[in-house]
């Protein structure tokens, strides 16, 4: 009997993982918590560490200095007011409509903030996950996701990006105004631009298009009226300061990056060659999209969001939350049409990596993150290219 690749990927052991992962998010996010003082954790960051700027930014724009939320040293100063004066700092790079989150936030005192941001993202992200996959066993394995302990750790926006990716996708068909709509909230992570885009206009979403564009003008009109148009001067005269000091020196560290970008900048490869690389990637995920256009619905979405992390050279760990949709996509075609060789082995690598990607590049200068993104694309490919046909025992 010829062993397969996949007889180890079984959904006892698939659950077990799960549950293990989960108590173990628990235990560490509990013992931040419990060794805390204030708002700073044990080693002096600020719990939820890059939430910091969000609620930094968000004080600063309802106390009439929102323009000054993208000054480094101003920015600083309030991180430091707030949290102690040795904090490091943690910068705001956003664009300005994602202040409109940010100042309901800091409404709040820090951690009541901190607490409902991840509290009600990550739950609309385990929904969305459950209106993919239906099942208790989904939860389980959302909540189990190894990058759900790297965005609770962060305090980052990645589980909103995933509810809002995901559930965008999930109704084009049905609800395209309201997809529309949740895409274009997306606007706070324009490094995903690419991709999102050309998914629509491949598969002739009119509607979902123009509600996208709509709800984005309403946004920075929403914005523009509140704040003026200096915060939008203050965002632009930000942009090279970023991305020299983010994006191509790498400050923040390489191996947190999940870029083929920081791939070749963790290896200490020239910029040019970097944004050569990155080019490449980013050409091969917008191709294709358009090259799956006739493919199930599900294989496409899954592209969609593989591709919106391997065509940007700006994701984080953090951001690999959205695998988790590319996950469930794939999961949830393949229970009409059945499994492919190797295709399990290749979503339960992509399902893992977040849990040792970053500790695996800073050791070995092995990018896994990146690894388990191309891979997971491939097999979207591959099964959207040459689609299974359903058996009949499955419909």
């Amino acid at each position: 009997m010829r062993l397969r690749t996949d007889d180890w990927v079984t959904a006892p052991r698939a659950r077990a993982v799960a549950l293990a992962v989960l108590l173990a998010t628990v235990l560490m996010i509990g013992a931040l918590a419990w060794e805390a003082h204030g708002t700073v954790d044990a080693w002096g960051r600020p719990l939820g560490t890059d939430f910091s700027n969000v609620w930094t930014a968000g004080w600063m724009a309802d106390h009439g200095q929102a323009a000054s939320a993208w000054d480094w040293s101003r920015h600083h100063a309030v991180q430091r007011a707030l949290h102690g004066p040795r904090v490091p700092f943690y910068g705001w790079h956003y664009p300005p409509p994602f202040l409109l989150v940010a100042a309901l936030f800091a409404l709040l005192p820090y951690l009541a903030a901190l607490i409902l941001w991840q509290g009600a993202t990550l739950t609309a992200a385990v929904a969305v996950a459950c209106r993919i996959v239906p099942g208790r066993t989904t939860v389980l394995v959302a909540l189990g996701f190894p990058a759900v302990l790297v965005c609770l750790g962060h305090g980052q926006n990645g589980f909103l990006t995933a509810a809002l990716l995901g559930g965008g996708l999930l109704l084009l068909a049905r609800r395209p105004v309201l997809a529309g709509v949740l895409i274009g909230c997306l606007c706070y992570k324009p490094q995903f631009a690419p991709v999102l885009p050309v998914a629509m206009l491949v598969g002739g979403h009119w509607r979902a298009i123009a509600a996208a564009g709509a709800t984005v003008m309403a946004l920075v009109a929403a914005t523009t009226a509140i704040w003026g148009v200096a915060v939008w001067h203050a965002f632009a005269g930000s942009l090279a300061l970023t991305r020299t000091v983010i994006v191509e020196q790498a400050d923040t560290g390489a191996y947190k990056i999940v870029s083929a970008f920081a791939a070749v900048r963790l290896h200490d490869g020239p910029v040019a060659l970097a944004y050569a690389v990155q080019a490449v990637a980013s050409t091969a995920a917008i191709l294709g999209i358009v090259a799956l256009r006739a493919a199930p619905a599900r294989v496409r979405y899954a592209a969609v969001a593989t591709g919106s992390l391997l065509a940007t050279p700006y994701a984080f760990d953090y951001d690999t939350v959205v695998i988790g949709v590319a996950i469930a996509f794939l999961v949830a075609e393949a229970a009409v049409t059945g499994w492919r060789d190797g295709e399990k082995s290749v979503l339960a690598l992509a399902y893992l990596a977040p849990l040792v990607g970053r500790a695996t590049a800073q050791a070995t200068g092995v990018p896994l993150n990146l690894l388990a993104i191309v891979l997971l694309w491939v097999v979207t490919m591959r099964r959207g290219l040459a689609p299974i046909t359903p058996s009949p025992c499955r419909r």
